[in-house]
């Protein structure tokens, strides 16, 4: 079982998804049907799945995924935020055993930047 998210940001609609335990995301470019080379989650981990995605006001991003959950089992969350270029900041981290059984994460743009719902 898995997931996807689609959301919109000031500069078009990201997307991202897992495959064979990997979590990518791409940005569709605006008024087209083109997107942005998929780039993977960075860092490795286990069994990475059911993507998050928000953006912030200023254009930046943050990207946000399960690790090593699965039927009847709960895993690590994992986060990693962009700047308004599309670039990796600081802000990043991992929760071992953050999502419950049966839990999904969610994240949202708050005015000093982001919030994770786990």
């Amino acid at each position: 079982m898995s997931s996807l998210a689609l959301v919109e940001g000031p500069s078009g609609v990201a997307g991202a998804w897992d495959t064979d335990g990997q979590i990518y995301f791409a940005k569709i470019k605006p008024g087209t049907t083109d997107f942005t080379k998929p780039e993977s989650a960075p860092r490795t981990g286990v069994d990475r799945k059911h993507p998050a995605i928000a953006f912030n006001a200023r254009g930046e991003m943050i990207l946000v995924w399960t690790e090593g959950t699965g039927w009847q089992k709960g895993g690590g969350l994992a986060w990693q935020a962009y700047d308004e270029a599309g670039e990796p900041t600081k802000e990043k981290g991992r929760v071992d055993r953050g999502i419950p059984v049966w839990g999904l994460p969610a994240a949202v743009a708050t005015e000093g930047g982001f919030t994770i719902i786990y």
